[in-house]
């Protein structure tokens, strides 16, 4: 009676194989990963200038941020950071 189990060989060829594979294909997957969180980012900046565009059209052409000590009228709230 002839058991059907597998050898030792067998079982090292299959891993191996199995380890070759992985080789080749983590690389892959860490360089689209990095196209994903490069895709992310940039998507991430456009909507950044995208809201600053927005923001610079719905308050005079003023940037976020910027303060105008000399002209009150000119600033969104009607006032700066020095009053």
């Amino acid at each position: 009676m002839r058991k059907s189990a597998f050898t030792l060989i067998e079982l090292l060829v299959v891993i191996a194989i199995i380890a070759i594979l992985a080789a080749i294909l983590f690389p892959v997957f860490a360089r689209a990963r990095e196209a994903a969180i490069r895709s992310s980012c940039l998507s991430n900046i456009n909507q950044l200038v995208k809201s600053t565009l927005m923001y610079v059209q719905d308050y005079d052409e003023t940037m976020p941020g910027a303060i105008n000590a000399y002209n009150r009228d000119h600033s969104p709230a009607g006032r700066t950071a020095f009053s």
